[in-house]
C-alpha cells in the first residue's frame, strides 16, 4: 500500500506545516460513539472521521511529544476546530509539537443549539483510536522501540449552550459570527451571554454581552435550551452596564490612576473625552459613555462590525457618543499632527488584535506600538491623560512585553500593569503627567467606576 508524500512527510515535524484528511470511522457501531448516536452530535458522523494534523510554529525538542483531542460533539463547524488559526491557539496553549484534531467531517450536520458537554476522563475513544494516533506521531518518539504516549486532550470552556444567530462577512475583518450562548456560573444561575468571533481568531472573544429575555420570551420558555431556541428578536442585549469580559474591566480599571483629574472635570461640568481605538460589539464604548459620563469616540476598521454591533449588541450613537470608520493608528496619528484644542483626550484605550492569526493571539498590532505612534497618542493626551493598552504576548516572541514596557517608559512618565488573571492578558497603563496617584477617595467617579471594573481597581500596580 501506498502512502501519500503528504502524510510520509509526517514522520518529522515541520513547523506550521498543516494537512487534514479523511479516515474510516473506527467507533462506527459502537454506543460510546460521540458522533454516531443521533444525539449531542446533531446526527450520524458518517463513514469517515476528518483528521486534522498541525505542527507548532516553535523549535521542537529532540524528542517531539504529541497530543490528539477530540472534537466536541456538534462543535465541529466551530472555527475553533474546523480551521487552522483556531487549531493553532489550540496547538500553543499546550505543551507539544504536534496536536491531531479528530472529529466529524464539516459536512455533517449541527443541531441548531448545540448542548456543550465535556467527554470523559479517562475517555474511553483513546484506546480505538490510539493505532491511528500512533501511525501520526513523528519516529523521533519511537526511540529504543517504546511506544510512546500519545495524550487524548479535553476541551473546556464554561458554555453550556451555544446557538449561532448570524454569519457575516466584513470588509476589514474578513468572517465573523454572532452567537447566543449559556454560560456556567456556578454557584450561581447560568447566564445568557452574546459573543461576537471572528473566524482569523476564532478563539479570542471580540465581544461578549449579558442577555436578557423579553417578557414574550420569559413568558414561553421555561428553559435556558427553550430561551436559546426562540432568540431570533426575544433576547436583548443589556446595554451599558457592567462588563461581563474582565480584560475589559481591567482596561477600564485603568482610569482609576487619573481620577482626580476626572472627578474635577465632572464636577466643572466638563465631560472627560475617551479615544477608543477598537470598537468590536461596543460594550467597552457604551459601558464608558453610560456608566462612566464620558464624551466617546470608537473608531473601527470594518464598517461592517459597527452595523453588527448597532443591529445585535445595543450599540446606540448620540451626541456623547461618536464612531467612526477607520484605522485607528492613522487617526491617532492623523489628530497628532493636526494639533486641533478638541483633540485633547483624558483617556486613549487601545483595544486592537494583530492581523496576523498565523502568530497567534496577539496584541496590539506591531504598528501601534512604534515610538513615533505613541508619542501621537501622547501628544493628543491632556496634561493628565492615560493611555491604556491592552496587551496579549504572542507566543513565540517571549521579548516582546518588555520591549512594550520598555518603548512606553521612553514616551511617557510613569507605568502602571493589571494582571488580568487569565493567563494571557495584561493591561498597560502610561500617564502623561509625574503626578498621579491611586487614591482611596470614594468619589463619584471612582463609585462609578467599581460598579463597572469590579475588583481590579485593587490590581494595579506600578512599574
Amino acid at each position: 500500500m501506498s502512502v501519500s508524500p503528504e502524510l510520509e512527510g509526517l514522520r518529522r515535524i515541520a513547523p506550521s506545516r498543516f494537512l487534514s484528511f479523511s479516515f474510516p470511522n473506527p467507533f462506527l457501531g459502537h454506543a460510546s460513539d460521540p458522533y454516531g448516536d443521533g444525539g449531542d452530535g446533531g446526527g450520524d458522523a458518517g463513514e469517515c472521521l476528518r483528521i486534522a494534523v498541525l505542527d507548532s510554529p516553535l523549535p521542537a525538542p529532540p524528542i517531539p511529544r504529541t497530543a490528539a483531542m477530540l472534537v466536541p460533539a456538534g462543535r465541529h463547524r466551530d472555527w475553533i476546530f474546523s480551521t487552522r488559526a483556531g487549531h493553532l491557539h489550540l496547538l500553543l496553549s499546550t505543551q507539544f509539537s504536534r496536536l491531531i484534531l479528530v472529529g466529524p467531517e464539516l459536512s455533517a450536520p449541527s443541531p441548531r443549539v448545540i448542548p456543550c458537554a465535556a467527554r470523559p476522563d479517562p475517555d474511553p475513544a483513546h484506546a480505538r483510536l490510539l493505532p491511528l494516533l500512533l501511525a501520526l506521531c513523528p519516529v523521533a518518539l519511537f526511540r529504543d522501540n517504546a511506544v510512546p504516549d500519545v495524550p487524548l486532550l479535553t476541551f473546556h470552556d464554561d458554555i453550556l449552550l451555544l446557538a449561532p444567530v448570524k454569519f457575516v462577512t466584513g470588509t476589514v475583518v474578513g468572517e465573523m459570527v454572532v452567537e447566543d450562548v449559556a454560560i456556567g456560573s456556578a454557584p450561581g444561575p447560568p447566564e445568557l451571554c452574546r459573543r461576537l468571533r471572528f473566524k482569523r481568531m476564532p478563539c479570542l472573544v471580540q465581544t461578549q454581552v449579558r442577555l436578557c429575555q423579553s417578557p414574550a420570551a420569559a413568558a414561553a420558555s421555561s428553559s435556558l435550551l427553550e430561551a436559546l431556541e426562540g432568540s431570533d428578536g426575544m433576547l436583548l442585549p443589556e446595554v451599558g452596564g457592567s462588563l461581563v469580559q474582565p480584560y475589559l474591566q481591567a482596561m477600564v480599571a485603568g482610569l482609576a490612576v487619573i481620577a482626580p483629574s476626572i472627578e474635577e472635570s465632572i464636577q466643572s461640568g466638563v465631560r472627560p473625552r475617551c479615544l477608543c481605538a477598537g470598537v468590536g460589539g461596543g460594550s467597552l464604548p457604551m459601558s464608558i459613555r453610560v456608566g462612566l459620563q464620558f464624551n466617546v469616540l470608537g473608531v473601527e476598521a470594518d464598517g461592517v462590525v459597527l452595523d453588527v454591533a448597532r443591529n445585535h449588541f445595543g450599540l446606540v450613537e448620540d451626541e456623547f457618543l461618536h464612531v467612526h470608520v477607520g484605522d485607528a493608528v492613522q487617526m491617532i496619528e492623523d489628530f497628532a499632527q493636526r494639533g486641533e484644542p478638541d483633540m485633547n483626550f483624558s483617556a486613549v484605550i487601545v483595544d486592537l488584535d494583530s492581523s496576523d492569526a498565523m502568530c497567534g493571539v496577539s496584541a496590539p498590532p506591531l504598528e501601534m506600538i512604534h515610538g513615533s505612534v505613541l508619542l501621537a497618542a501622547r501628544t493628543i493626551l491632556n496634561q493628565h491623560g492615560v493611555l491604556i493598552l491592552n496587551v496579549i504576548p504572542p507566543p513565540a516572541d517571549g521579548s516582546f512585553y518588555k520591549g512594550l514596557i520598555d518603548v512606553l517608559r521612553q514616551v511617557f512618565s510613569e507605568l502602571y500593569e493589571i494582571d488580568v488573571g487569565n493567563g494571557e492578558n495584561f493591561v498597560l497603563v502610561a500617564t502623561v503627567s509625574h503626578e498621579t496617584k491611586l487614591t482611596d477617595n470614594s468619589g463619584h467617579f471612582l463609585t462609578a467606576l467599581r460598579k463597572i471594573a469590579g475588583d481590579f481597581l485593587e490590581h494595579i500596580r506600578k512599574i
